[in-house]
């Protein structure tokens, strides 16, 4: 994934939410109810953000897929799931250490 594609996504999303909400607070009834400013600020920024910013949105999810990629064919999920059970499997004690000497039975 490029930062750079990553970045500017970022930056045109925030865009997006903070010009609306500038304007927004613009109007005397929206400087009492900053809350409902944002929220409106939201809704105009989600939907300028689906017309207008599809080929950044592409880029970035493209270059996050191509890194996902090279690090599955590094290491695949069996592999990791294996290696967890181990580990687990090794560091729980067997089931005649955890009781206590009371609950242990009697041996004749």
């Amino acid at each position: 994934m490029k930062a750079r594609s990553a970045l500017l996504y970022t930056v045109l999303r925030l865009l997006a939410f903070l010009v609306p909400f500038g304007i927004l607070m613009l109007f005397p009834i929206f400087r009492d109810l900053y809350w409902l400013a944002a929220i409106f600020a939201a809704l105009i920024g989600l939907s300028l953000s689906l017309l207008f910013l599809r080929r950044p949105l592409t880029e970035v999810t493209t270059g996050l897929a191509e890194r996902r990629a090279s690090l599955k064919a590094t290491t695949s999920d069996e592999d990791v799931e294996d290696a967890v059970a181990d580990a687990t499997a090794a560091a729980q004690p067997s089931s005649a250490d955890e009781r206590p000497e009371q609950e242990r039975p009697v041996r004749d």
